[in-house]
């Protein structure tokens, strides 16, 4: 069993999460900006789907991505060094966690429900939520977003309508947060794509810790502006 969370009442200690299914540790409560940020800040995150209640989770192990440790593949260093595309960070948040939202193929709904949409929409205001953004030909061809905070980055979701757009928008995104000197980026769970980039997976007790030191820097808040140099 797990607990349901009224107005006020804390999370477990992550501790506490299933083995099966992986990581869920709570239900209920809401997707204030107060609550998501406190969810992030103890290595907590939101995921449901439509018809269900706000389900909680915190799985063991939890895949990560140093920054200085990128791996770019061969074949997207070769896309890179054509510079046929544009990217940018924070022009079209709303565009692009809808796009995330979309059914994809194969699947018949999405995690990223109308209210997950309109809770990360107030966290991009509040300058929390960031979208990074690949436009080739003027288009928006894919990209991803996610939450900041002190020096984490939690990564959320990402999309493409072009072949390499949205692994074009992470290799920015990561080149980006270590000149900001991120020192980890969530992946949530596990996939090939992402260890393909360097992720790694690490023992929950591990990256609480790490994140118990890197939330509790000073929170730069605003809009992001990408430097103009992260394709080479």
């Amino acid at each position: 069993m797990i607990p349901w969370l009224g107005p006020g009442d804390p999370f477990p200690p992550v501790e506490r999460a299933l083995e099966e299914p992986n990581g869920l540790l709570a239900a209920g409560a809401d997707l204030s900006e107060a609550r998501l940020l406190e969810a992030y800040a103890g290595g907590i995150f939101p995921w449901y789907s439509a018809g269900q209640p706000v389900l909680w989770w915190s799985p063991d192990p939890r895949m990560v991505l140093v920054p200085d440790e990128l791996r770019i593949p061969r074949s997207l260093k070769k896309r890179l060094a054509r510079r046929d595309f544009e990217v940018r960070a924070d022009t079209a948040f709303e565009k692009v966690i809808r796009a995330c939202a979309a059914p994809r193929r194969g699947q018949d709904g999405t995690w990223i429900t109308e209210d997950m949409v309109e809770a990360y929409l107030r966290l991009h205001h509040a300058g929390h939520a960031h979208s990074v953004e690949t436009w080739i030909a003027g288009r928006l061809a894919g990209g991803l977003y996610g939450v900041e905070l002190g020096r984490m980055f939690y990564g959320e979701s990402m999309f493409a309508r072009a072949p390499d757009a949205s692994k074009i928008a992470l290799t920015h995104l990561v080149r980006q947060l270590a000149r900001r000197d991120c020192g980890m980026i969530d992946c949530q769970m596990t996939t090939t794509l992402l260890a393909r980039f360097g992720a790694r997976e690490i023992p929950r007790a591990e990256f609480v810790r790490k994140l118990a030191e890197l939330v509790n820097y000073p929170q730069t808040g605003g809009t992001w502006r990408l430097d103009d140099d992260l394709s080479e």
